[in-house]
């Protein structure tokens, strides 16, 4: 079953945020990368920029898991109202995938292409029409 799941953007305090969240919710953190875990990231990032969270996600129960990142200010990131939260979706497929993509993307913004990812994974970032931020993501079976 497709899964919808809330993508929250900081300006710096993602980790000290979702560990908060955890406080109150519980659950596990199933992914904590930095932005110097991705291969040729960080020598392109200020020191004060390269420990913060790249990606996130904390599942609290089977049906929530919160994600989140923070955004850097020496690439021109600002939060503003709109850009906070995305709605990240599971697929079961790629083509699955594909076709959420490509219906959703349909006169919107796309911000990162669908492709395959280092972190293995097919992916795609967008802001639809209305001006709603989506994400897609297909985890390809683990060997």
């Amino acid at each position: 079953m497709m899964q919808l799941v809330p993508y929250l953007n900081f300006m710096g305090n993602t980790e000290e945020a979702m560990n908060f969240y955890k406080s109150v919710f519980g659950g596990e953190f199933m992914t904590f990368q930095r932005f110097s875990d991705v291969p040729g990231t960080a020598d392109n990032l200020p020191d004060n920029e390269k420990n913060k969270m790249m990606h996130v996600a904390l599942k609290i129960n089977d049906s929530i898991t919160l994600m989140a990142t923070d955004m850097l200010a020496s690439v021109g990131h600002q939060l503003n109202i709109g850009n906070q939260i995305s709605l990240s979706l599971n697929a079961e497929s790629k083509e699955e995938a594909d076709k959420i993509f490509n219906g959703l993307s349909v006169d919107g913004k796309v911000e990162m292409p669908i492709e395959d990812t280092f972190w293995g994974a097919y992916f795609g970032m967008w802001e639809d029409k209305f001006g709603i931020k989506w994400m897609i993501n297909y985890d390809y079976p683990k060997p």
